[in-house]
C-alpha cells in the first residue's frame, strides 16, 4: 500500500511540474537590452479580449490572442508559443507566421480563425537533412567547432517574404551548440504554399534582420554578431540556384574568441549591433540601423556592393527602419521615440561621406514620443499611421504622420517586441517576447477600424521579380521534407521532445504516464480481489 501511494505522488508531481513549466514565461537570451540602460521590469500587463482603443482616427480592439503563460485564459493558451520573436503576415491576408524563438519553430495561424494550422520546428541532422543545403560557399568559415555542424536546432528571429510571398526566409539567432554565437547561422526557406521548409544556407553569426529588396533580386541578412551584411542572390525562380553573392563589412570584423564554457552576453558584445534593415525604393541602396557602438545608420551602395559609411545624427540605439512616401522612419529603443526625415537628405549626406572618417551628421529629424523601449514600427497601408511596440511601457501606440504626434494607445501583454500589419491595415499583430524570465509568452491580433479608409498595398515582397517573368510559377524544390513537420500541428510533439528550452511537451507525457501506470495497477489490484 505504501508503495502504491509513494508511486501516485511521484505521478501527481510530474503532472503538476509539467503544468507549471508550460505556464512559465520561458527565459530568453535575444532580449536586446544589452544597448539600453537597464530599467526595472515593472508590474505584468494582460490585456483581456475585447479591450478597446478610440480616437478621431481609428478604434484599435484586441480580437484574439495566443498565450502560454501562468494564469492564461484556456481558450488562448497554446503550449508552442515560447518567447515569440516576430510575426509576418502573408501578402494575401490568409494566414500569419509567428517566430517561437525558445521554441525552436514557427507557427503558422489562420488569418480568420486564428487557429493554429501548423507547427514548422527548426531541428536538423547532419544526414537526414543534407539535401536541404544550399552549396556552401567560403564567406562563412567555422573557426570554433568542427563535428556534426548541421545537427541542431535553430532559434527563429525575424523574417522576410520574398518572389510575392512565395518564399518566408527565416534566420536563426544561432545554431544551439554554438554557446555564445561566435560560428556561421543559418537561415530557413519556407514555401508558403506548403509550409515547408525547402531550403537552408548558411549565415554569419547571430543574425537577426532579413530584407527582400522591391525588385526581388536580392535577400539581405544582417548580422548582429560581428558587424556584417550578407547579401545573397535570388534572382532565380529556383531555390536551387540561389548563392551568397556578397559579404559586406561595416567599419570592421567583430573578433569572436569568447569562452566555450562560460556564457557571454552576445546582446551587448557585438560590435555596432545591427538591425533594422532596409532597401531604398529603387533598391540602389541598403539602410542598416546600428543600435550599439556610437550608432547612427549604415549605407550600403547595391549598385557596386561597397559599404560607403554611416550617417549619425539621430538619437542613439537605432532599432527598426521603415522607407515611405519619400521618408525614413527609425524607433529609438531606449529614449523610446520614433523619428523621420526625408530620405533625400539621409542619402545626400551618405554621398558626402569621404576619406577615412566614413561619417556625416544630419541634423533637422523630426521626433515623436512614444512608450519606453520603442521596437517594431511598421505603417499602415496609407502611410498616416505608425504603429510602435513599445517593449517596457507595454503598449502599442500610434503616431499621426501628419503631424508627429501620438493619436492612440493600447495595451499589450508584457512585453511587446514584434509587430506586424496586414496589407489592407484592418489588423496589427504583436509578441511579446518577456524580459528577465517575466512577461511573454504572448501573440496579441488586433483589429483596426479608421475612420477614413485606407487602401490596400500591392505588389509587395519582391513580386516585381515574378512581374518581369510574366507569372509566378515557381519550381518546387523536390526535396523530402517530411521528417520536418507533419501536416497536422500537433503531430510535431514527438520532434519537440528535449528540445533546447522548450520540453514542457516532455512533462506532459511523463505525467500521462505515470497516470496510466496508476490506473492499471488499480484495475488488476480489483481483479485479485
Amino acid at each position: 500500500m505504501y508503495s502504491f501511494l509513494r508511486f501516485l505522488l511521484v505521478a501527481m508531481v510530474c503532472m503538476t511540474a509539467g503544468l507549471g513549466h508550460a505556464q512559465q514565461a520561458a527565459p530568453t537570451e535575444e532580449e536586446e537590452a544589452a544597448p539600453v540602460k537597464k530599467q526595472p521590469v515593472d508590474d505584468l500587463v494582460h490585456p483581456t479580449v475585447g479591450t478597446t482603443s478610440q480616437c478621431e482616427a481609428m478604434t484599435l480592439t484586441l480580437v484574439n490572442k495566443h498565450v502560454n503563460y501562468k494564469g492564461r485564459p484556456q481558450e488562448y493558451a497554446d503550449v508552442y508559443v515560447s518567447s515569440p520573436k516576430s510575426a509576418n503576415i502573408h501578402p494575401d491576408g490568409d494566414k500569419y507566421y509567428v517566430n517561437s524563438l525558445e521554441g525552436c519553430a514557427t507557427l503558422v495561424y489562420d488569418m480568420k480563425t486564428h487557429k493554429r494550422l501548423k507547427v514548422i520546428p527548426y531541428k536538423f541532422e547532419d544526414k537526414k537533412d543534407s539535401a536541404l543545403w544550399s552549396k556552401p560557399s567560403s564567406l562563412y568559415p567555422f573557426t570554433h567547432y568542427t563535428e556534426n555542424l548541421n545537427t541542431f536546432q535553430g532559434k527563429p528571429v525575424e523574417s522576410a517574404f520574398s518572389h510575392g510571398g512565395r518564399y518566408l526566409w527565416v534566420p536563426f539567432y544561432r545554431r544551439t551548440y554554438d554557446f555564445n554565437a561566435q560560428d556561421p547561422s543559418a537561415i530557413a526557406v519556407i514555401d508558403t504554399k506548403t509550409d515547408e521548409i525547402v531550403k537552408l544556407m548558411e549565415t554569419g553569426p547571430l543574425p537577426k534582420m532579413v530584407a527582400c529588396s522591391h525588385d526581388g533580386r536580392h535577400l539581405a541578412i544582417t548580422h548582429w554578431g560581428n558587424n556584417t551584411v550578407g547579401i545573397v542572390n535570388i534572382e532565380s525562380l529556383n531555390p536551387d540556384e540561389w548563392f551568397h553573392e556578397k559579404l559586406l563589412v561595416v567599419d570592421y570584423v567583430l573578433p569572436l574568441n569568447f569562452s566555450m564554457t562560460e556564457k557571454v552576453d552576445r546582446d551587448a558584445d557585438s560590435g555596432y549591433c545591427l538591425r533594422g534593415t532596409v532597401f531604398t525604393p529603387d533598391d540602389r541602396y541598403l539602410l542598416v540601423g546600428c543600435m550599439g557602438g556610437n550608432g547612427g545608420i549604415a549605407v550600403i551602395d547595391m549598385q557596386t556592393q561597397q559599404y560607403l559609411g554611416r550617417v549619425l545624427g539621430m538619437m542613439p540605439n537605432v532599432r527598426h527602419l521603415v522607407i515611405r512616401d519619400g521618408y525614413l522612419y527609425l524607433s529609438v529603443n531606449n529614449a523610446g521615440y520614433v523619428q523621420r526625415t526625408q530620405l533625400s537628405r539621409v542619402m545626400d549626406a551618405a554621398k558626402s561621406i569621404h576619406g577615412n572618417a566614413k561619417t556625416a551628421t544630419l541634423g533637422g529629424w523630426e521626433n515623436c514620443k512614444v512608450g519606453a523601449g520603442a521596437r517594431t514600427i511598421e505603417l499602415s497601408p496609407s502611410g498616416h499611421f505608425v504603429f510602435a511596440a513599445c517593449n517596457l511601457a507595454s503598449k502599442l501606440y500610434v503616431v499621426d504622420t501628419r503631424t508627429m504626434t501620438v493619436v492612440t494607445s493600447i495595451a499589450v501583454d508584457s512585453y511587446p517586441v514584434g509587430l506586424d500589419i496586414s496589407n489592407d491595415g484592418r489588423f496589427v499583430i504583436v509578441t511579446s517576447q518577456g524580459r528577465k524570465t517575466k512577461g511573454g509568452n504572448a501573440v496579441n491580433i488586433y483589429q483596426v477600424d479608421y475612420a477614413e479608409p485606407e487602401p490596400v498595398l500591392e505588389k509587395t515582397d519582391g513580386a516585381a521579380l515574378l512581374e518581369k517573368d510574366g507569372n509566378d510559377k515557381l519550381e518546387t524544390n523536390a526535396t523530402d521534407t517530411t521528417s520536418l513537420a507533419s501536416a497536422n500541428p500537433d503531430n510535431g510533439i514527438a520532434t519537440r521532445l528535449g528540445s533546447d528550452g522548450n520540453d514542457h511537451l516532455l512533462y506532459y507525457v511523463i505525467g500521462g504516464c505515470a497516470a496510466a501506470l496508476v490506473a492499471c495497477f488499480l484495475f488488476f489490484r480489483r481483479r485479485r480481489c
